[in-house]
């Protein structure tokens, strides 16, 4: 299990890589600002969704990062 330090050094670089410098510090602030709740907001992400159409959208995002 990595540290807490490690999850944060993770996901910052995560963050940082896929948005940019800007965008990124973007999110970070609209995520303080709106006291977002991870898990309220994980309830919610996947409502209208089965497991075989985010397979669907795994695959096919799997293909386009692959080709």
């Amino acid at each position: 299990m990595k540290t807490d330090n490690e999850v944060m050094n993770s996901g910052f670089e995560s963050i940082f890589s896929t948005l940019g410098m800007v965008d990124a510090e973007r999110f970070i602030m609209l995520l303080k600002r709106d006291k977002f709740d991870y898990t309220e907001w994980q309830k919610k992400l996947w409502l209208k969704e089965t497991v075989e159409s985010l397979s669907e959208k795994a695959q096919k995002a799997w293909e386009r990062g692959n080709s």
